[in-house]
């Protein structure tokens, strides 16, 4: 490939980010923030979904996708409103299926435009903090502890995975069935508070706090490792 084909591919990638900003900006304004709003509202959120009839499932796994590639969304009040909506099998089936599209869609465009599509998305200090992450021999377990772990955030850890060379199929299993137990907690509490078993629901909740308290810890003994080696490098 001579320069000027560099040269054009480059102009086409900066078009196709620039387009993608401005959509994705206008998706958060028009929907992304009063989906937000209905998700953290149970009650108006499944009488939502109910009106939609049979395209009330379809459109909730939409509203995941979304949330997943709109990656500063945060994801847990769409898992406990699934629960609430559909129940704990149905919903977290629902929610599976949903973050398992968005992963994926994450992954290939990750692997195709590289990390000025996370710079979209996220602050540079928060790329920079996991690159241990991409150099690390161990990178592969790390990716897997992370996910499985509830708290750790997830679709910025999807979107990061995409720069590693982990092969794509395990990587797809990383990021999609390791979010399982995340998944599952979630919905399965508000099932819970749907059904009325509040003490069942807290317990679930207190359980989910305290693992989700150890990912954070976890993910910020990383990150903090990451900008101790940067800080010595510099000095």
């Amino acid at each position: 490939m001579d320069d000027n084909e560099k040269k054009k591919q480059r102009i086409i990638t900066l078009i196709c980010i620039g387009i993608a900003v401005i959509l994705i900006g206008l998706a958060c304004w028009f929907i992304g923030i009063p989906l937000l709003k209905m998700a953290r509202e149970p009650e108006e959120f499944r009488a939502w979904i109910e009106g939609l009839g049979f395209w009330g499932p379809i459109a909730y796994i939409g509203l995941v996708v979304s949330q997943i590639l709109i990656a500063f969304m945060p994801g847990e009040p769409f898992e406990l409103v699934a629960g609430y909506a559909f129940g704990a099998l149905q919903g977290t089936v629902l929610c599976f299926i949903g973050e398992a599209l968005g992963s994926i869609i994450v992954l290939l465009l990750v692997r195709k435009y590289g990390i000025k599509l996370l710079e979209i998305f996220f602050q540079k200090e928060k790329i920079e903090s996991l690159k241990i992450l991409q150099t690390s021999e161990k990178r592969t377990m790390l990716f897997t502890i992370l996910f499985l772990v509830p708290g750790t955030p997830k679709d910025l850890l999807c979107y990061f995975a995409g720069l590693t060379d982990i092969p794509m199929p395990l990587l797809m299993f990383i990021c999609i069935v390791c979010r399982f137990p995340s998944i599952i907690t979630s919905t399965a509490g508000g099932s819970a508070i749907n059904e009325g078993k509040y003490l069942q629901a807290l317990i679930i909740f207190l359980v989910t706090l305290a693992v989700s308290i150890g990912g954070v810890l976890l993910y910020n003994k990383f990150t903090q490792k990451r900008n101790s080696e940067k800080t010595q490098n510099n000095d």
